[in-house]
C-alpha cells in the first residue's frame, strides 16, 4: 500500500513494481461526479474524482459512511451514469454505451460480489452460478460451475437452495458465481457485511485466493482497515472527494 501519497488533481496512471513504467490500465475514472436534485438545492454525492487502476491490482475503496463509496463503485462498473466526467473501463467509455452496451460489457468483463448475496432463491446453487454462464451461451456450463463451487468448499451443496444455506455458504456461492466466468475485474461491495466476523475472516481468505489464482482485478468497497490492508493500494474518499491514496 502506498501510504502518506495525497493525489493529484489528475491521477496519473500506476506504476509497475519498479517504479517506472506504466501497467495497463483497465480501469480509470476522470473527474467524475455525481449530483442529485433536492428541493431546493444539489446534493454532491462524488465530486472530481480521478483514478487508475492497472490489470491485475487489488484496490480498496474505503471511508465512512456517506462518503460515497457505493456510488462510486456503481459508476465505475457502469450500473449508473455520472453526472460529470467519465469512466473507461477495459478501454472502452462507459459513457458512449447504452444500457444494453453496458451491459453486455459487464458480461463479458466483470463480476460482482455484493453484501447481500443477490442469489437467485428460486435457483440451487448450481443453478445459480451456471446462471451467468448460459447466458454466454456456454456449451460446458454445468462442469464449469460444479468445478467452481467445489473449489469454494460446496461440492456438497450443489442441489441446495439458498434459504438452505447459511450466510457463510450463500456469500461462497456468490463469489463461485462472480468468478466462474473468468472476469478481468471483480467489483466486491462490502462482502462480509452481512457476516460475523470468523465466517467474513473465512470469506475474505477465499476471496483473495480467487482472486490471485484468476489473476483478475479487484475494486473492494469495505470500511474495514485491516481488509484494505491486503490490497495493493487504497483510495479514501471523504465527503465525495478522493482525498488520498
Amino acid at each position: 500500500m502506498m501510504d502518506g501519497i495525497e493525489s493529484s488533481p489528475k491521477a496519473s496512471g500506476p506504476l509497475s513494481k519498479n517504479g517506472v513504467l506504466p501497467l495497463r490500465t483497465i480501469l480509470q475514472a476522470d473527474d467524475l461526479g455525481k449530483r442529485v436534485s433536492l428541493p431546493g438545492r444539489e446534493l454532491i454525492i462524488l465530486d472530481a474524482v480521478n483514478l487508475r487502476i492497472a490489470s491485475g491490482e487489488a484496490v480498496a475503496i474505503v471511508g465512512a459512511s456517506g462518503s460515497g463509496k457505493s456510488t462510486l463503485l456503481g459508476l465505475l462498473a457502469g450500473l449508473d451514469l455520472p453526472s460529470s466526467g467519465g469512466v473507461q473501463l477495459a478501454g472502452v467509455e462507459l459513457n458512449a454505451l447504452d444500457e444494453d452496451g453496458r451491459a453486455r460489457l459487464r458480461g463479458q468483463q466483470v463480476g460482482f460480489v455484493f453484501q447481500s448475496f443477490q442469489l437467485l432463491p428460486a435457483l440451487t446453487a448450481l443453478e445459480n452460478v451456471m446462471l451467468p454462464l448460459e447466458l454466454k451461451h456456454a456449451d460446458d456450463a454445468e462442469a464449469r460451475a460444479r468445478s467452481m463451487l467445489q473449489a469454494v468448499g460446496l461440492a456438497e451443496r450443489l442441489a441446495h437452495y439458498p434459504r438452505q444455506l447459511s450466510g457463510g455458504e450463500q456469500q461462497r456461492v456468490a463469489l463461485a458465481r462472480a468468478f466462474v466466468t473468468a472476469p478481468a475485474l471483480l467489483f466486491a461491495d462490502e462482502p462480509t457485511g452481512n457476516l460475523d466476523t470468523e465466517t467474513g475472516a473465512a470469506i475474505i481468505d477465499r476471496l483473495f485466493a480467487l482472486n490471485q489464482q484468476h489473476g483478475t482485478t479487484l475494486v473492494l468497497v469495505t470500511h474495514d482497515e485491516k481488509l484494505a490492508a491486503r490490497c495493493d493500494r487504497a483510495l479514501l474518499l471523504r465527503a465525495g472527494r478522493l482525498v488520498s491514496e
